[in-house]
């Protein structure tokens, strides 16, 4: 099943220090999970100045399972990157 994930970074002052600390690690995560097809699309989500504010993922899981052992280990939630997390089940459109 495809999940739309949008994620919102914390706003404190260290918020950008700790991404930043452990972007490379889940660029590393992102890779592994698409080499398993797991990763469909991602990126940052930017305030108006370009600034990265959050994330947004589309993944393909069998199970709500697996989804849920994704979040255990993301570094970006375990590294305190990622503040409030709005996961939904996702229909692509056939056009």
């Amino acid at each position: 099943m495809l999940y739309v994930l949008h994620a919102y970074d914390f706003t404190d002052d260290q918020a950008m220090d700790r991404r930043l600390a452990v972007r490379p690690k889940h660029f590393e995560g992102a890779r592994q999970l698409k080499a398993a097809g797991q990763f469909i699309l991602g990126g940052a989500l930017l305030d108006p100045d370009g600034k990265m504010i959050g994330s947004m993922m589309l993944l393909d899981f069998t199970t709500t399972e697996q989804l849920n052992d994704w979040l255990k280990s993301e570094v970006y939630i375990t590294g305190k990157v990622w503040e409030r997390i709005d996961i939904k089940p996702f229909k692509q459109a056939e056009v």
